[in-house]
């Protein structure tokens, strides 16, 4: 049904799916948003319900893996360039912690922290190094997580 048997948006989905259930709940989404810096937190319960709701394709108050690559694949291609659409570009957003349009180390090591990771500092190097000349901009964003592969 997908391309790429579906798999490639896993690791997203799994950095979203907190208590690692195998769905994304109204709880998980609320804990991901809590452990973001400044202004990328949301903390009004509508919110993130709205969120899980308009993903939410069965109702079961509950987002799987396959509506949450309906999510990301539809609101791919809402804009690229300097921070792109969708959810995707939401969360490229949010990792850009100056506003500048582009991800620096520290941008990439402090979310990966507030996400539960523990990076190393060459992995981290690894993924800057990933963007075109050591600069991690949306569209090599979506590249690092395959994700323009998709379309």
């Amino acid at each position: 049904m997908f391309p790429h048997g579906g798999t490639a948006l896993r690791p997203a989905f799994d950095i979203l799916d907190a208590d690692g259930d195998g769905r994304i709940s109204q709880e998980d989404l609320s804990s991901f948003y809590a452990g973001l810096p400044g202004d990328a937190i949301i903390d009004e319960e509508d919110v993130v319900g709205t969120m899980i709701s308009l993903a939410d394709e069965d109702q079961d108050g509950y987002v799987g893996y396959e509506e949450f690559v309906r999510v990301v694949v539809a609101e791919q291609g809402r804009g690229q360039g300097g921070g792109g659409g969708g959810v995707m570009g939401d969360v490229f957003r949010m990792m850009d912690v100056d506003g500048d349009g582009k991800l620096s180390r520290e941008d990439v090591a402090g979310f990966m922290r507030s996400a539960g990771f523990c990076p190393r500092d060459e992995d981290v190097e690894a993924m800057v190094m990933l963007g075109a000349g050591g600069v991690v901009t949306y569209d090599s964003f979506m590249k690092i997580l395959g994700i323009d592969d998709l379309f």
